[in-house]
C-alpha cells in the first residue's frame, strides 16, 4: 500500500474529518502541518496538488485529492466499506445528501460563530451575527434532530461517513458559547461520537 499523507493543521475541522474516518477504518496515514500559523498553503509546491490553497490535501499514491467531503467519500470507499461506505446506492445517495447538506446548509452559520468567538478578539465581536447565525445554526440542527428520533445515527444503528461531516462541527456547537435549544436526539448522537476513541483522538481537542 502507498503511503497516504494528509496535508492541513489537526485543529482544522476539515482536516479532523479525513482523520477522524481514517481512524475508523483503521488506516494509517501521515499528517502534515499546513494551514494557520504553519503556513504552506500558498507555496507554488502545494498550490500544484490544490489550487484552491486550503486544507486538507490528500496523497494516496499518484491520487491527489482536495475537498474534505471527497476525501471522506474516497478514503470510506476504498479502504472502509460498509457501514462507514453504505452498501446500497440508495443508502450512499442519502448520506451524500446529508454531508453535502451540511456544507451548504449549517457550515456558514457555524463558521460565522465560531471566527467570531474564538478567532475575534471580545472587543471587536459582532454579537448580532453571532445570534442570527447561532439561531440559524440551531435551525439546522433541529432538522438533524428529527432525523435522528428514530435512530441512533444519520443512516441507521450504525456511524457512517453521513455521520462524519456534521458531527466533526458537533463537537464545536457543543463547546462553543452559544445558547443551545434542547434537541434531545442530537444530545443523544453526539453523546455516542464522544464515546468513540477515534473521535476522541481526532476531533476533541481545543478550539482555536
Amino acid at each position: 500500500m502507498p503511503q497516504i499523507r494528509v496535508l492541513g493543521r489537526r485543529t482544522s475541522v476539515n482536516v479532523q474529518k479525513v482523520m477522524w474516518i481514517a481512524a475508523e477504518i483503521g488506516l494509517e496515514v501521515e499528517r502534515l502541518d499546513i494551514g494557520g500559523a504553519f503556513g504552506g498553503n500558498d507555496t507554488p509546491e502545494y498550490l500544484a496538488k490544490n489550487p484552491n490553497g486550503l486544507i486538507p490535501t490528500l496523497e494516496d499514491g499518484d491520487v491527489v485529492l482536495w475537498e474534505s467531503n471527497a476525501i471522506v467519500r474516497y478514503l470510506a470507499e476504498k479502504y472502509g466499506g460498509a457501514p462507514w461506505f453504505p452498501e446500497s446506492v440508495a443508502e450512499r445517495g442519502i448520506a451524500g445528501q446529508w454531508m453535502d447538506w451540511y456544507l451548504t446548509s449549517l457550515h456558514p452559520h457555524m463558521t460565522t460563530v465560531f471566527w467570531q468567538l474564538i478567532r475575534t478578539a471580545a472587543d471587536d465581536r459582532n454579537h448580532e451575527a453571532i445570534a442570527t447565525a447561532s439561531a440559524q445554526a440551531a435551525r439546522f440542527y433541529g432538522m438533524l434532530d428529527q432525523h435522528l428520533a428514530d435512530s441512533d445515527f444519520i443512516l441507521g444503528d450504525q456511524p457512517g461517513m453521513a455521520d462524519i461531516p456534521v458531527g466533526s462541527a458537533a463537537y464545536r456547537w457543543f463547546t462553543l458559547d452559544v445558547e443551545r435549544p434542547s434537541m434531545p436526539n442530537v444530545e443523544a448522537w453526539f453523546d455516542r461520537l464522544m464515546a468513540r476513541q477515534a473521535y476522541q483522538d481526532h476531533v476533541v481537542m481545543e478550539l482555536t
